[in-house]
């Protein structure tokens, strides 16, 4: 049996829809990226060139924008280095939290700058329809579990209110036919010590999804943070639409509790946009207009944004 996690890509979505995703792994060049494996073969460090260049470069621009306030995405250890081969640390564990204290270091440089940190984390959901079948359900929660507590390790220290966790299901724009649900991974997701959680509720595959909070409560003094407007479509939201994904939420969770958000980025990396960029900024006035609405239905008043 092969391992399925020798690569980051393949999985039941594209063995169910071949003719689909030839023509859209050409295009997107999706395949090419996630079939290729990272070997670990020394031990992990960090360089914090990179993250000081970004951190500059945002707190130039929402100081421009007048902003109150801007977050920069990281990467969660499960999404770091998905499915690497390990040719130096003793384990799978000793990896992981060798990779999450380097991870801390950024995510802390982040929120030492005054910026909150945004923990990304696409493959915890979205190894599921790689791993179950062939792997069991107890396999992968296994799997999972153990990155949960590798991104704790890298969190140590940070302030919860100054901290996200976003999670998503790889966010391609393909089928998605099987993704695993919000519900059976939420327990995993509430584990995560932030003060903010941001999930997919936009796109077609998940905006049923808001009804799990019915049934899971969310732990005192945290947050949601839906996607309201998605990645997946070119199609732009009707702020009203923005506003009733918010409200019917909100009356679950409390109106404290809800931030109108993204499903995920527009773009995968510069070359690979879902959304052509004047359509994003339709979109993201969209939000922002429909979190006005919200607002006046929840609260009698205008939002100050």
């Amino acid at each position: 049996m092969k391992d399925p996690l020798s690569s980051a890509g393949g999985g039941q979505d594209m063995r169910s829809f071949p003719e689909f995703y030839a023509k859209y792994n050409r295009a997107s060049g999706l395949g090419t990226r996630l079939g290729k494996r990272f070997v670990v073969n020394g031990p992990l460090t960090y360089d914090d060139a990179t993250v000081k260049r970004d951190i500059a470069t945002l707190k130039a621009a929402a100081a421009k924008a007048n902003a109150t306030g801007a977050f920069l995405p990281v990467v969660a250890p499960a999404s770091a280095l998905p499915g690497a081969q390990n040719d130096h640390y003793a384990d799978e564990k000793s990896l992981l939290f060798a990779l999450a204290d380097c991870l801390h270091q950024e995510y802390k440089a982040i929120v030492d700058a005054g910026l909150f940190v945004q923990v990304d984390d696409a493959f915890l959901p979205y190894m599921h329809e790689r791993m179950v079948p062939p792997m069991s359900e107890a396999q992968y929660r296994d799997w999972a579990q153990l990155r949960v507590d590798a991104l704790n390790h890298a969190l140590r220290g940070i302030p919860q209110e100054r901290s996200r966790y976003h999670i998503c299901w790889g966010s391609w724009n393909g089928p998605h036919a099987f993704d695993v649900p919000l519900k059976d991974i939420a327990d995993l997701l509430l584990q995560v010590n932030v003060g903010a959680y941001s999930v997919e509720q936009a796109n077609p595959r998940h905006e049923h999804e808001w009804t799990v909070w019915q049934s899971v409560k969310l732990p005192a003094g945290r947050k949601l943070i839906p996607g309201v407007i998605s990645h997946a479509t070119n199609i732009v939201e009707h702020p009203e639409l923005v506003a009733q994904r918010l409200v019917r939420l909100a009356k679950i969770v409390g109106r404290e509790n809800v931030l109108g958000g993204t499903d995920c980025g527009f773009a995968q990396s510069p070359f690979a946009q879902r959304v052509h960029p004047s359509i994003m900024w339709a979109k993201l006035r969209s939000l922002s207009e429909g979190a006005r609405l919200a607002t006046v239905e929840l609260w009698g008043k205008r939002s100050a944004a």
